[in-house]
Protein backbone atom coordinates (compact mmCIF):
# COMPACT_ATOMS: atom_id res chain seq x y z
CA UNK A 1 0.00 0.00 0.00
CA UNK A 2 2.57 2.65 0.90
CA UNK A 3 4.08 1.88 -2.65
CA UNK A 4 0.87 3.54 -4.07
CA UNK A 5 0.66 7.45 -3.80
CA UNK A 6 -2.72 7.09 -1.56
CA UNK A 7 -4.55 3.71 -0.52
CA UNK A 8 -6.99 1.82 1.98
CA UNK A 9 -7.18 -1.13 3.62
CA UNK A 10 -9.67 -3.15 5.46
CA UNK A 11 -9.34 -5.23 7.97
CA UNK A 12 -11.57 -7.67 10.40
CA UNK A 13 -10.30 -6.31 13.76
CA UNK A 14 -10.60 -3.28 15.82
CA UNK A 15 -7.37 -4.44 17.23
CA UNK A 16 -5.38 -5.86 14.33
CA UNK A 17 -6.55 -2.22 12.64
CA UNK A 18 -5.00 -0.79 15.37
CA UNK A 19 -1.42 -2.44 15.17
CA UNK A 20 -1.53 -2.09 11.35
CA UNK A 21 -2.20 1.64 12.17
CA UNK A 22 0.56 1.70 14.27
CA UNK A 23 3.03 0.25 12.11
CA UNK A 24 2.05 2.80 9.25
CA UNK A 25 2.52 5.62 11.95
CA UNK A 26 6.28 4.31 12.92
CA UNK A 27 6.79 4.38 9.16
CA UNK A 28 5.76 7.57 7.68
CA UNK A 29 4.60 9.70 10.76
CA UNK A 30 1.07 10.06 12.34
CA UNK A 31 0.22 13.03 9.78
CA UNK A 32 -0.13 10.73 6.94
CA UNK A 33 -2.59 7.99 7.88
CA UNK A 34 -6.09 7.68 9.45
CA UNK A 35 -7.51 4.91 11.47
CA UNK A 36 -11.47 4.64 11.44
CA UNK A 37 -13.34 1.77 12.80
CA UNK A 38 -16.83 1.73 14.33
CA UNK A 39 -16.00 2.89 17.74
CA UNK A 40 -12.58 5.06 17.17
CA UNK A 41 -11.66 7.77 14.30
CA UNK A 42 -8.28 9.14 14.55
CA UNK A 43 -7.91 11.73 11.12
CA UNK A 44 -5.67 14.28 10.25
CA UNK A 45 -6.31 16.99 8.34
CA UNK A 46 -5.17 15.29 4.86
CA UNK A 47 -4.19 11.96 5.35
CA UNK A 48 -2.97 9.47 2.34
CA UNK A 49 -3.79 6.38 3.95
CA UNK A 50 -6.84 5.14 5.63
CA UNK A 51 -6.43 2.02 7.71
CA UNK A 52 -10.65 0.50 8.86
CA UNK A 53 -12.04 -1.78 10.23
CA UNK A 54 -14.01 -3.74 6.97
CA UNK A 55 -17.56 -2.76 8.37
CA UNK A 56 -16.32 1.14 9.02
CA UNK A 57 -14.25 1.21 5.55
CA UNK A 58 -15.21 4.58 4.21
CA UNK A 59 -17.18 5.10 1.13
CA UNK A 60 -16.27 8.27 -0.46
CA UNK A 61 -12.82 7.40 -0.98
CA UNK A 62 -10.89 7.84 -4.41
CA UNK A 63 -7.53 5.99 -3.54
CA UNK A 64 -5.04 4.63 -5.84
CA UNK A 65 -4.91 0.89 -3.78
CA UNK A 66 -7.31 -0.67 -1.88
CA UNK A 67 -6.91 -3.94 0.22
CA UNK A 68 -9.36 -6.04 1.93
CA UNK A 69 -8.17 -8.66 4.23
CA UNK A 70 -9.65 -12.12 5.45
CA UNK A 71 -12.13 -12.33 2.69
CA UNK A 72 -12.81 -15.60 3.32
CA UNK A 73 -15.39 -14.45 6.71
CA UNK A 74 -17.66 -13.63 3.19
CA UNK A 75 -19.24 -16.61 4.23
CA UNK A 76 -20.19 -15.77 7.73
CA UNK A 77 -23.36 -15.54 8.86
CA UNK A 78 -23.44 -12.46 10.97
CA UNK A 79 -20.90 -10.25 8.84
CA UNK A 80 -20.06 -12.26 5.71
CA UNK A 81 -22.43 -9.83 3.70
CA UNK A 82 -20.20 -7.13 4.34
CA UNK A 83 -17.33 -8.81 3.22
CA UNK A 84 -18.83 -9.89 0.37
CA UNK A 85 -19.93 -6.44 -0.55
CA UNK A 86 -16.48 -4.68 -0.01
CA UNK A 87 -14.39 -7.31 -2.06
CA UNK A 88 -16.70 -7.45 -4.71
CA UNK A 89 -17.41 -3.24 -4.72
CA UNK A 90 -14.92 -1.98 -3.44
CA UNK A 91 -11.85 -0.41 -5.92
CA UNK A 92 -8.71 1.18 -6.13
CA UNK A 93 -7.93 3.42 -8.76
CA UNK A 94 -4.32 1.25 -9.68
CA UNK A 95 -4.71 -1.61 -7.59
CA UNK A 96 -7.09 -3.77 -5.42
CA UNK A 97 -5.31 -6.45 -3.42
CA UNK A 98 -7.66 -8.64 -1.58
CA UNK A 99 -6.57 -11.33 0.44
CA UNK A 100 -8.07 -14.35 2.46
CA UNK A 101 -7.52 -18.29 2.70
CA UNK A 102 -6.90 -20.82 -0.50
CA UNK A 103 -10.70 -22.08 -0.25
CA UNK A 104 -11.38 -18.90 -1.56
CA UNK A 105 -9.83 -18.91 -4.59
CA UNK A 106 -12.64 -20.90 -7.26
CA UNK A 107 -14.85 -18.35 -6.14
CA UNK A 108 -12.82 -15.30 -6.35
CA UNK A 109 -12.16 -16.16 -10.02
CA UNK A 110 -15.33 -16.79 -10.56
CA UNK A 111 -17.06 -13.70 -9.80
CA UNK A 112 -13.84 -11.33 -10.32
CA UNK A 113 -13.22 -12.48 -13.73
CA UNK A 114 -9.24 -11.78 -14.73
CA UNK A 115 -8.32 -11.75 -11.85
CA UNK A 116 -4.68 -12.41 -10.93
CA UNK A 117 -4.19 -15.09 -7.56
CA UNK A 118 -0.63 -15.60 -5.98
CA UNK A 119 -0.22 -18.19 -3.61
CA UNK A 120 1.65 -17.84 -0.57
CA UNK A 121 2.29 -21.14 1.07
CA UNK A 122 3.49 -21.77 4.66
CA UNK A 123 7.03 -22.05 5.33
CA UNK A 124 6.86 -24.32 8.32
CA UNK A 125 5.42 -27.00 9.52
CA UNK A 126 2.27 -27.51 11.90
CA UNK A 127 1.67 -31.31 13.71
CA UNK A 128 -0.68 -32.47 15.73
CA UNK A 129 0.24 -32.93 19.01
CA UNK A 130 -2.38 -34.74 20.69
CA UNK A 131 -4.31 -34.05 24.07
CA UNK A 132 -3.42 -32.88 26.79
CA UNK A 133 -3.90 -31.68 30.24
CA UNK A 134 -4.12 -28.32 30.82
CA UNK A 135 -1.50 -28.33 33.86
CA UNK A 136 0.78 -30.10 30.98
CA UNK A 137 0.63 -27.77 28.37
CA UNK A 138 3.98 -26.20 26.87
CA UNK A 139 4.52 -22.56 27.63
CA UNK A 140 4.25 -20.10 25.03
CA UNK A 141 0.42 -21.26 24.47
CA UNK A 142 -2.62 -20.29 23.26
CA UNK A 143 -5.88 -21.70 25.17
CA UNK A 144 -8.41 -21.16 22.67
CA UNK A 145 -12.21 -21.27 24.53
CA UNK A 146 -15.61 -19.84 22.95
CA UNK A 147 -17.26 -18.30 25.80
CA UNK A 148 -16.10 -15.86 28.69
CA UNK A 149 -17.38 -18.24 31.42
CA UNK A 150 -14.98 -21.11 29.56
CA UNK A 151 -12.20 -18.90 28.84
CA UNK A 152 -11.69 -17.27 33.08
CA UNK A 153 -12.47 -20.98 34.05
CA UNK A 154 -9.26 -22.26 32.28
CA UNK A 155 -7.28 -19.17 32.74
CA UNK A 156 -8.28 -19.60 36.60
CA UNK A 157 -6.90 -23.35 36.43
CA UNK A 158 -4.03 -22.10 34.74
CA UNK A 159 -3.07 -19.70 37.53
CA UNK A 160 -3.33 -22.17 39.94
CA UNK A 161 -1.30 -24.89 38.64
CA UNK A 162 0.98 -23.12 36.97
CA UNK A 163 3.98 -20.42 37.80
CA UNK A 164 3.48 -17.19 36.40
CA UNK A 165 -0.32 -17.03 35.47
CA UNK A 166 -1.42 -16.56 32.23
CA UNK A 167 -3.59 -13.96 30.37
CA UNK A 168 -7.29 -14.02 29.73
CA UNK A 169 -8.81 -12.14 26.66
CA UNK A 170 -11.88 -11.66 25.93
CA UNK A 171 -13.66 -9.33 23.07
CA UNK A 172 -13.67 -6.00 24.73
CA UNK A 173 -10.67 -4.75 22.39
CA UNK A 174 -9.88 -1.63 24.62
CA UNK A 175 -7.93 -3.83 27.14
CA UNK A 176 -6.94 -6.61 24.81
CA UNK A 177 -3.37 -4.80 23.99
CA UNK A 178 -2.67 -4.84 27.55
CA UNK A 179 -2.73 -8.76 27.53
CA UNK A 180 -1.84 -9.66 24.70
CA UNK A 181 1.48 -7.33 25.81
CA UNK A 182 1.82 -9.25 29.17
CA UNK A 183 2.15 -12.57 26.58
CA UNK A 184 4.70 -11.03 24.24
CA UNK A 185 6.69 -9.69 27.29
CA UNK A 186 7.05 -13.01 28.83
CA UNK A 187 5.70 -12.05 31.86
CA UNK A 188 3.31 -14.99 31.48
CA UNK A 189 3.74 -18.24 29.35
CA UNK A 190 -0.09 -18.93 28.46
CA UNK A 191 -2.71 -16.75 26.69
CA UNK A 192 -6.18 -17.89 26.72
CA UNK A 193 -8.86 -16.61 24.25
CA UNK A 194 -11.59 -16.64 22.11
CA UNK A 195 -11.08 -17.74 18.28
CA UNK A 196 -10.02 -14.12 17.63
CA UNK A 197 -6.19 -14.82 17.22
CA UNK A 198 -6.63 -16.52 14.45
CA UNK A 199 -7.39 -12.92 12.61
CA UNK A 200 -3.89 -12.42 11.66
CA UNK A 201 -2.69 -11.09 15.15
CA UNK A 202 1.25 -11.28 15.33
CA UNK A 203 1.96 -13.79 18.59
CA UNK A 204 4.89 -15.18 19.66
CA UNK A 205 3.04 -18.59 19.60
CA UNK A 206 4.22 -22.15 19.98
CA UNK A 207 1.26 -24.10 20.46
CA UNK A 208 -2.29 -23.26 20.14
CA UNK A 209 -4.89 -25.94 22.36
CA UNK A 210 -8.40 -26.03 21.42
CA UNK A 211 -10.72 -26.41 24.87
CA UNK A 212 -13.84 -26.77 22.46
CA UNK A 213 -14.42 -27.55 19.29
CA UNK A 214 -18.10 -25.89 19.41
CA UNK A 215 -19.15 -22.21 18.77
CA UNK A 216 -22.50 -20.09 18.67
CA UNK A 217 -21.79 -18.47 14.97
CA UNK A 218 -25.15 -16.11 15.61
CA UNK A 219 -27.79 -18.63 14.36
CA UNK A 220 -26.80 -21.84 16.19
CA UNK A 221 -24.20 -24.14 17.98
CA UNK A 222 -22.19 -26.03 15.78
CA UNK A 223 -18.97 -27.25 15.33
CA UNK A 224 -16.20 -25.88 13.46
CA UNK A 225 -14.94 -26.74 10.14
CA UNK A 226 -11.61 -27.95 9.68
CA UNK A 227 -11.17 -24.58 7.68
CA UNK A 228 -11.75 -22.76 10.78
CA UNK A 229 -9.76 -24.72 12.73
CA UNK A 230 -6.72 -24.20 10.67
CA UNK A 231 -7.15 -20.38 11.09
CA UNK A 232 -6.91 -20.86 14.75
CA UNK A 233 -4.15 -23.55 14.68
CA UNK A 234 -2.34 -21.77 12.08
CA UNK A 235 -0.93 -19.30 14.76
CA UNK A 236 1.26 -21.59 16.00
CA UNK A 237 4.90 -21.01 14.97
CA UNK A 238 6.14 -17.86 13.18
CA UNK A 239 8.00 -17.96 9.55
CA UNK A 240 10.38 -20.63 9.23
CA UNK A 241 9.42 -21.96 13.32
CA UNK A 242 7.43 -24.73 12.88
CA UNK A 243 3.94 -25.21 15.20
CA UNK A 244 1.88 -27.76 17.12
CA UNK A 245 -1.73 -27.74 17.94
CA UNK A 246 -3.77 -30.20 20.22
CA UNK A 247 -6.75 -30.31 22.52
CA UNK A 248 -7.38 -29.97 25.60
CA UNK A 249 -9.86 -29.52 28.77
CA UNK A 250 -13.45 -31.49 27.33
CA UNK A 251 -12.25 -30.92 24.00
CA UNK A 252 -12.64 -34.46 22.47
CA UNK A 253 -9.27 -35.58 20.07
CA UNK A 254 -9.04 -34.49 16.44
CA UNK A 255 -10.57 -37.45 13.92
CA UNK A 256 -7.38 -38.44 11.64
CA UNK A 257 -9.18 -36.98 9.05
CA UNK A 258 -9.05 -33.38 10.55
CA UNK A 259 -5.71 -33.93 11.88
CA UNK A 260 -4.52 -34.68 7.73
CA UNK A 261 -6.39 -31.84 6.81
CA UNK A 262 -4.91 -29.25 9.03
CA UNK A 263 -1.38 -30.29 8.38
CA UNK A 264 -1.39 -30.96 4.97
CA UNK A 265 -3.83 -27.34 4.62
CA UNK A 266 -6.38 -29.28 2.32
CA UNK A 267 -9.59 -27.74 2.30
CA UNK A 268 -13.02 -27.53 0.78
CA UNK A 269 -13.46 -24.45 -1.50
CA UNK A 270 -16.12 -21.99 -0.12
CA UNK A 271 -19.00 -22.74 -2.48
CA UNK A 272 -20.98 -19.90 -1.66
CA UNK A 273 -21.15 -16.16 0.37
CA UNK A 274 -23.20 -14.17 2.52
CA UNK A 275 -24.49 -11.46 0.40
CA UNK A 276 -27.26 -8.28 1.06
CA UNK A 277 -28.46 -5.76 -1.27
CA UNK A 278 -26.54 -2.20 -0.56
CA UNK A 279 -28.50 -0.68 -3.30
CA UNK A 280 -31.62 0.10 -0.96
CA UNK A 281 -34.45 2.21 -1.79
CA UNK A 282 -35.30 4.74 1.34
CA UNK A 283 -38.86 6.38 -0.63
CA UNK A 284 -40.87 4.44 2.25
CA UNK A 285 -40.18 2.10 5.11
CA UNK A 286 -41.68 -0.68 3.13
CA UNK A 287 -39.49 0.31 0.05
CA UNK A 288 -36.36 -0.10 2.15
CA UNK A 289 -37.49 -3.32 3.34
CA UNK A 290 -38.37 -4.58 0.40
CA UNK A 291 -34.92 -3.71 -1.12
CA UNK A 292 -33.11 -5.81 1.97
CA UNK A 293 -35.05 -8.81 1.31
CA UNK A 294 -33.93 -8.46 -2.56
CA UNK A 295 -32.09 -11.88 -3.46
CA UNK A 296 -28.67 -11.77 -5.45
CA UNK A 297 -28.84 -12.51 -9.16
CA UNK A 298 -24.89 -13.71 -9.78
CA UNK A 299 -24.41 -17.57 -9.02
CA UNK A 300 -22.22 -18.56 -5.55
CA UNK A 301 -23.71 -15.56 -3.64
CA UNK A 302 -27.35 -16.08 -1.18
CA UNK A 303 -28.57 -13.65 0.65
CA UNK A 304 -27.37 -13.73 4.38
CA UNK A 305 -29.57 -14.22 7.45
CA UNK A 306 -32.20 -11.90 8.73
CA UNK A 307 -28.88 -9.68 10.51
CA UNK A 308 -29.27 -7.59 13.76
CA UNK A 309 -29.85 -4.17 11.81
CA UNK A 310 -32.71 -5.58 9.90
CA UNK A 311 -34.30 -7.21 13.17
CA UNK A 312 -34.27 -3.82 14.66
CA UNK A 313 -35.80 -1.82 11.31
CA UNK A 314 -38.48 -4.31 11.19
CA UNK A 315 -39.18 -3.68 15.13
CA UNK A 316 -38.99 0.10 14.60
CA UNK A 317 -41.54 -0.41 11.09
CA UNK A 318 -43.83 -1.61 13.55
CA UNK A 319 -43.58 1.95 15.86
CA UNK A 320 -46.81 3.81 15.58
CA UNK A 321 -44.38 6.84 16.28
CA UNK A 322 -41.66 6.13 14.39
CA UNK A 323 -43.62 5.52 10.85
CA UNK A 324 -45.49 8.87 11.89
CA UNK A 325 -41.93 10.72 11.32
CA UNK A 326 -40.22 8.42 8.85
CA UNK A 327 -42.22 9.67 5.83
CA UNK A 328 -39.36 11.51 3.15
CA UNK A 329 -36.39 9.70 2.26
CA UNK A 330 -34.20 11.56 4.52
CA UNK A 331 -36.15 10.05 7.40
CA UNK A 332 -35.89 6.45 6.46
CA UNK A 333 -31.88 6.70 5.93
CA UNK A 334 -31.83 8.37 8.90
CA UNK A 335 -33.81 5.74 10.48
CA UNK A 336 -31.45 2.96 8.72
CA UNK A 337 -28.79 4.53 10.19
CA UNK A 338 -29.90 4.98 13.65
CA UNK A 339 -31.00 0.74 13.28
CA UNK A 340 -27.11 0.08 12.65
CA UNK A 341 -25.97 1.00 16.13
CA UNK A 342 -23.99 -2.31 17.09
CA UNK A 343 -25.98 -4.02 20.07
CA UNK A 344 -22.63 -4.31 21.96
CA UNK A 345 -24.55 -4.42 25.67
CA UNK A 346 -26.40 -7.33 24.56
CA UNK A 347 -29.34 -6.88 26.77
CA UNK A 348 -32.00 -8.46 24.94
CA UNK A 349 -33.34 -7.49 21.22
CA UNK A 350 -35.69 -5.70 22.34
CA UNK A 351 -33.68 -3.56 24.66
CA UNK A 352 -31.58 -3.04 21.51
CA UNK A 353 -34.12 -2.25 19.77
CA UNK A 354 -35.62 0.35 21.82
CA UNK A 355 -32.10 2.29 22.19
CA UNK A 356 -32.24 3.29 18.40
CA UNK A 357 -35.22 3.65 18.19
CA UNK A 358 -34.91 6.61 21.08
CA UNK A 359 -31.52 7.85 19.15
CA UNK A 360 -33.97 8.04 16.20
CA UNK A 361 -36.81 10.18 17.80
CA UNK A 362 -34.25 12.76 19.54
CA UNK A 363 -32.35 13.28 16.42
CA UNK A 364 -36.23 13.26 14.47
CA UNK A 365 -37.44 15.97 16.97
CA UNK A 366 -34.27 17.95 18.29
CA UNK A 367 -32.00 17.08 15.03
CA UNK A 368 -29.02 16.25 17.98
CA UNK A 369 -28.99 13.87 21.04
CA UNK A 370 -28.74 15.95 23.86
CA UNK A 371 -25.73 16.87 25.43
CA UNK A 372 -27.37 16.35 29.12
CA UNK A 373 -29.08 12.89 28.21
CA UNK A 374 -25.73 11.05 26.60
CA UNK A 375 -23.73 12.71 29.45
CA UNK A 376 -25.96 10.69 32.25
CA UNK A 377 -25.99 7.65 29.89
CA UNK A 378 -22.04 7.83 30.32
CA UNK A 379 -22.07 8.77 34.50
CA UNK A 380 -24.03 5.41 34.68
CA UNK A 381 -20.83 3.33 33.46
CA UNK A 382 -18.25 6.16 35.02
CA UNK A 383 -16.92 3.33 37.71
CA UNK A 384 -14.21 1.69 38.35
CA UNK A 385 -15.11 -0.90 40.96
CA UNK A 386 -16.71 -4.38 40.81
CA UNK A 387 -15.53 -7.38 39.54
CA UNK A 388 -14.12 -8.39 35.89
CA UNK A 389 -17.76 -9.09 34.53
CA UNK A 390 -19.23 -5.97 35.81
CA UNK A 391 -16.38 -3.77 34.06
CA UNK A 392 -16.98 -5.66 31.08
CA UNK A 393 -20.42 -4.70 31.19
CA UNK A 394 -19.65 -1.45 31.48
CA UNK A 395 -16.92 -1.34 28.43
CA UNK A 396 -19.74 -2.72 26.51
CA UNK A 397 -21.85 0.03 27.57
CA UNK A 398 -19.36 2.35 26.94
CA UNK A 399 -18.48 1.01 23.31
CA UNK A 400 -21.98 1.88 22.32
CA UNK A 401 -21.78 5.73 23.26
CA UNK A 402 -18.46 6.01 21.47
CA UNK A 403 -20.39 4.37 18.69
CA UNK A 404 -23.29 7.03 18.96
CA UNK A 405 -20.29 10.12 19.48
CA UNK A 406 -18.58 9.20 16.73
CA UNK A 407 -21.28 9.56 14.37
CA UNK A 408 -20.78 12.99 12.43
CA UNK A 409 -23.78 14.77 13.21
CA UNK A 410 -25.99 12.83 15.99
CA UNK A 411 -23.85 15.16 18.54
CA UNK A 412 -23.75 18.96 18.84
CA UNK A 413 -19.95 18.51 19.60
CA UNK A 414 -19.01 15.41 18.47
CA UNK A 415 -15.36 15.77 18.78
CA UNK A 416 -16.12 16.81 22.64
CA UNK A 417 -17.87 13.67 23.02
CA UNK A 418 -15.41 11.80 21.07
CA UNK A 419 -12.75 12.66 23.58
CA UNK A 420 -14.82 12.16 26.38
CA UNK A 421 -16.20 8.30 25.42
CA UNK A 422 -12.36 7.18 24.28
CA UNK A 423 -11.07 8.67 27.35
CA UNK A 424 -13.99 6.81 29.53
CA UNK A 425 -13.50 3.60 27.93
CA UNK A 426 -9.24 4.06 28.65
CA UNK A 427 -10.27 4.16 32.11
CA UNK A 428 -12.16 1.75 32.38
CA UNK A 429 -10.04 -1.06 30.22
CA UNK A 430 -7.52 0.14 32.44
CA UNK A 431 -9.64 -1.09 35.34
CA UNK A 432 -10.14 -4.42 33.87
CA UNK A 433 -6.49 -5.34 32.55
CA UNK A 434 -5.40 -4.73 36.25
CA UNK A 435 -8.27 -7.13 37.92
CA UNK A 436 -7.52 -9.60 34.79
CA UNK A 437 -3.77 -9.20 35.91
CA UNK A 438 -4.54 -9.34 39.51
CA UNK A 439 -6.62 -12.27 39.28
CA UNK A 440 -4.95 -14.49 36.62
CA UNK A 441 -1.01 -13.27 36.97
CA UNK A 442 1.63 -13.68 39.81
CA UNK A 443 4.09 -10.70 38.41
CA UNK A 444 6.59 -11.38 40.89
CA UNK A 445 7.08 -15.03 39.94
CA UNK A 446 6.44 -14.24 36.38
CA UNK A 447 8.97 -11.99 36.68
CA UNK A 448 11.68 -14.32 38.22
CA UNK A 449 11.03 -17.20 35.91
CA UNK A 450 11.43 -14.90 32.93
CA UNK A 451 15.05 -13.58 34.11
CA UNK A 452 16.24 -17.30 35.23
CA UNK A 453 15.01 -18.54 31.39
CA UNK A 454 17.27 -15.75 30.03
CA UNK A 455 19.81 -16.60 32.46
CA UNK A 456 20.65 -12.99 33.36
CA UNK A 457 22.18 -11.26 36.15
CA UNK A 458 19.68 -10.83 38.77
CA UNK A 459 19.36 -7.63 40.74
CA UNK A 460 19.56 -8.67 44.60
CA UNK A 461 18.90 -6.42 47.15
CA UNK A 462 19.15 -7.42 51.13
CA UNK A 463 17.79 -4.48 53.51
CA UNK A 464 19.38 -4.07 56.90
CA UNK A 465 16.71 -6.37 58.23
CA UNK A 466 17.31 -9.13 56.00
CA UNK A 467 14.58 -8.91 53.96
CA UNK A 468 15.88 -9.77 50.00
CA UNK A 469 14.36 -8.12 47.22
CA UNK A 470 15.03 -9.78 43.51
CA UNK A 471 14.36 -7.20 40.47
CA UNK A 472 12.09 -5.79 43.12
CA UNK A 473 10.16 -8.22 44.29
CA UNK A 474 10.06 -9.39 47.98
CA UNK A 475 11.47 -13.03 47.78
CA UNK A 476 11.99 -13.97 51.29
CA UNK A 477 14.22 -13.02 54.71
CA UNK A 478 18.21 -13.90 54.51
CA UNK A 479 19.29 -13.93 58.61
CA UNK A 480 22.69 -15.25 59.05
CA UNK A 481 22.82 -18.65 56.43
CA UNK A 482 19.40 -19.12 56.95
CA UNK A 483 16.59 -18.08 54.30
CA UNK A 484 13.06 -18.28 54.95
CA UNK A 485 11.28 -17.80 51.22
CA UNK A 486 7.91 -15.68 51.46
CA UNK A 487 5.22 -17.89 53.36
CA UNK A 488 2.48 -16.78 50.69
CA UNK A 489 4.34 -18.95 47.98
CA UNK A 490 3.23 -22.49 47.25
CA UNK A 491 3.07 -25.17 44.60
CA UNK A 492 4.75 -23.91 41.36
CA UNK A 493 5.21 -20.44 42.79
CA UNK A 494 7.05 -21.89 45.89
CA UNK A 495 9.60 -23.22 43.18
CA UNK A 496 10.35 -20.59 41.13
CA UNK A 497 11.14 -18.89 44.12
CA UNK A 498 13.08 -21.14 45.59
CA UNK A 499 15.60 -21.53 42.32
CA UNK A 500 15.50 -17.03 41.89
CA UNK A 501 16.53 -16.98 45.56
CA UNK A 502 19.14 -20.26 45.04
CA UNK A 503 20.64 -17.88 41.70
CA UNK A 504 20.30 -14.59 43.59
CA UNK A 505 21.64 -15.69 46.84
CA UNK A 506 25.12 -16.99 46.26
CA UNK A 507 27.39 -14.44 45.80
CA UNK A 508 26.05 -13.27 49.29
CA UNK A 509 26.16 -16.70 51.06
CA UNK A 510 29.66 -17.32 50.05
CA UNK A 511 30.63 -13.63 51.18
CA UNK A 512 29.52 -14.82 54.49
CA UNK A 513 31.20 -17.74 54.36
CA UNK A 514 34.46 -16.09 53.72
CA UNK A 515 33.20 -13.01 56.64
CA UNK A 516 32.59 -15.78 59.11
CA UNK A 517 35.73 -18.07 58.07
CA UNK A 518 37.92 -14.81 58.40
CA UNK A 519 36.16 -13.27 61.90
CA UNK A 520 38.24 -13.54 65.47
CA UNK A 521 36.74 -16.23 68.04
CA UNK A 522 35.81 -13.46 70.10
CA UNK A 523 33.44 -12.02 67.70
CA UNK A 524 31.33 -15.21 67.42
CA UNK A 525 28.49 -15.80 70.08
CA UNK A 526 27.12 -19.36 69.90
CA UNK A 527 23.34 -19.30 70.89
CA UNK A 528 21.73 -22.06 73.25
CA UNK A 529 19.55 -22.99 70.23
CA UNK A 530 22.75 -23.17 68.00
CA UNK A 531 22.86 -20.05 66.38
Amino acid sequence: MLAHPTGLIGLPLRLLAREVYGHIVNRIGEREVALVTGEEKIKPPNPRYWVATVEAMPRDLDVSFVAIDEIQIAADFERGHVFSDRFLNRRGRDETLVLGAATMRPLVERLLPGVSVVQRPRLSQLVYAGEKKLTRLPPRSAVVAFSAEEVYAIAELIRRQRAGGCGARRAEPAHRNAQVALYQSGDVDFLVATDAIGMGLNLDVDHVAFASDRKFDGFQYRRLTPAELAQIAGRAGRAMRDGTFGVTGRCAPFDPETVLRLESHSFEAVKVLQWRNTQLDFTSLAALQSSLARNPAEPGLTRAPMAEDVLVLETAARDIEVRDVARTPEDVARLWECCQVPDYRKIAPAAHAELCTTLYGFLQRKSYIPADWFARQLALADRTDGDIDTLSTRIAHVRTWTFVANRPDWLAEPEHWQAITRGLEDKLSDALHERLTQRFVDRRTSVLMRRLRENTMLETEISKTGDVLVEGHRIGHLQGFHFAPEASSAGPDAKALRAASAKALAGEIDLRAVRFAEARDDTIVLAADGT
